[in-house]
């Protein structure tokens, strides 16, 4: 986790805001997938994480960048789980 940390360290601010509002889209779209497909307590959690870190973002860029990476290890938890639960993701073949 040190060695993370570090990276973060080394990022400019922009840079670090624009990752925490990436992975906030990433757990927006994690939630609605686990929506349609019923999971209305993961869809809850991932939504609430993402509008927080969205919300925070920029105080999250500024400040302790090992709380920074606390926050981003659990996004990415969270994800992963999901991602582990459902390997195979419904695809939307709709043209719009």
């Amino acid at each position: 986790m040190e060695e993370k940390t570090n990276i973060i360290k080394d990022l400019s601010i922009e840079e670090r805001e624009e990752i925490f509002v990436d992975i906030a889209r990433t757990l927006e779209d994690t939630a609605r997938e686990a929506l349609v497909e019923g999971n209305m307590h993961f869809a809850v959690l991932s939504n609430n994480m993402a509008e927080a870190i969205r919300v925070n973002a920029d105080e999250l860029a500024r400040d302790d960048p090992e709380n920074a990476e606390r926050v981003l290890l659990e996004a990415t938890a969270m994800i992963s789980q999901f991602e582990a639960m459902h390997p195979y993701r419904m695809v939307s073949m709709a043209v719009h």
